[in-house]
């Protein structure tokens, strides 16, 4: 009987070590990634040759047709493409990719004085962020704390929240979308890089603001709410991109999974940490999960197992998982995050040379447009992702 039990504690030890990812399966993906990447740059210059009318800096996804679309410095997804660079020089050390980096992230400058958009952390830390983290550039840190002032222009004292969307006003008095969870992260370094607790405090708000009404009793979170910024009432409850207002978006649990995460780190309140962990319960446990941990564009949607799947929301919960595994007894998550990171590299890649340079396949945007195609910040999560395994498997800080 002794020996029974140890030859089943000796199998969940060796299924255990065997579940983490190998650093020889992140240097493959990271070499295919740079063949992917080299054909990218190509593809731009192509495109960019093509379409001279508009400003176009950052390629976002492909169109119905296959082909490369880019978006201009406003767009929110401007920022993914340059970080993208940031973590290939991260990895590789190698100068050419810094210069690129540094190339991409140059033309989101004018966006530090953007206050028409709440989406300032998605493009303006992902690119100028990781590149002050990697090279200590002062000016970087200028335009990072001036997108932090245009940013809490947006905040909304009575309603104790920053303001999402400015379009659909016909909808929406002051909508507040779960996303803007993710551009927190701009104004903690703010805080930390001018010693003004004004951001912080902002974030800390907008934070606790969103854990009250964005989150329903089982830990699932509806997409926007709206606001009345007079008196701070919330007037309705709704979605926008998934498929439908009671229903749980997937990436919309994503990000805010990242966000708490993110929040716990800044702050070491516990009440963050508290509900990192109930939305990671929430989407790792839900009987809709597919068992390759990529989830479906929404939990709810109803034709499931024939929906899309969303790989963005994958790549987002797996980098997110991996730092919440650091600040948890639970040894779930990382093994989980593990578990997304090998089925992104075994069934979503873009093999090489195909999909204009895009990394992964079988995205979701929403339930109306971008259905199953590869899209940029399902790439920078899945490299970010990447990087944290491997720090995390040569037993270093992830930050």
């Amino acid at each position: 009987m002794k020996e029974g039990r140890f030859i089943f504690a000796s199998l969940l030890v060796t299924c255990f070590l065997a579940a983490f990812v190998p650093d020889s399966l992140i240097k493959t993906a990271f070499n295919q990634a740079e063949q992917q990447t080299k054909l990218m740059l190509n593809e731009l210059a192509a495109a960019k040759a093509a379409d001279s009318k508009v400003a176009l800096v950052s390629p976002r996804t492909l169109n119905e047709a296959g082909a490369l679309q880019l978006v201009p410095a406003r767009d929110w997804t401007s920022g993914f493409f340059p970080g993208e660079l940031w973590y290939l020089y991260e990895y590789t050390g190698r100068g050419a990719w810094a210069d690129q980096a540094r190339r991409f992230t140059a033309n989101l400058e004018r966006e530090k004085l953007n206050t028409g958009t709440h989406d300032m952390g998605f493009k303006l830390y992902c690119s100028y962020g990781n590149g002050y983290r990697l090279t200590g550039d002062k000016a970087y840190q200028e335009i990072i704390v001036q997108g932090a002032r245009s940013l809490i222009k947006r905040f909304k004292p009575t309603a104790g929240i920053i303001r999402s969307w400015d379009h659909h006003k016909e909808v929406w008095q002051c909508p507040v979308i779960i996303d803007n969870m993710m551009n927190l992260e701009l104004l903690f370094a703010a805080t930390r890089l001018t010693g003004d607790s004004t951001f912080y405090k902002i974030a800390v708000t907008h934070a606790k603001t969103t854990i009250q009404n964005h989150y329903r009793p089982d830990h699932s979170s509806y997409h926007v709410v709206d606001y009345d910024t007079l008196t701070g009432k919330v007037l309705k409850k709704n979605t926008h991109q998934g498929f439908s207002d009671e229903s749980a978006w997937a990436r919309g649990q994503a990000w805010g999974l990242y966000g708490y995460t993110m929040c716990y780190r800044e702050t070491n309140d516990p009440q963050f940490l508290k509900q990192a962990e109930a939305i990671a319960r929430y989407m790792l446990n839900h009987p809709h999960m597919p068992a390759d941990l990529v989830p479906y564009y929404d939990f709810d949607a109803p034709n499931i197992p024939n929906e899309p799947r969303d790989v963005s929301a994958a790549a987002i919960m797996a980098s997110a998982l991996y730092e919440l595994s650091t600040y948890s007894s639970s040894s779930q998550y990382r093994a989980r995050a593990d578990q997304v990171i090998r089925s992104l590299v075994q069934q979503y890649r873009s093999p090489v040379g195909q999909h204009h340079g895009f990394l992964l396949l079988h995205s979701t945007g929403s339930k109306t447009s971008e259905i199953d195609v590869p899209l940029i910040y399902a790439d920078y999560y899945f490299l970010e992702a990447l990087l944290r395994s491997k720090k995390l498997n040569e037993k270093k800080p992830l930050f």
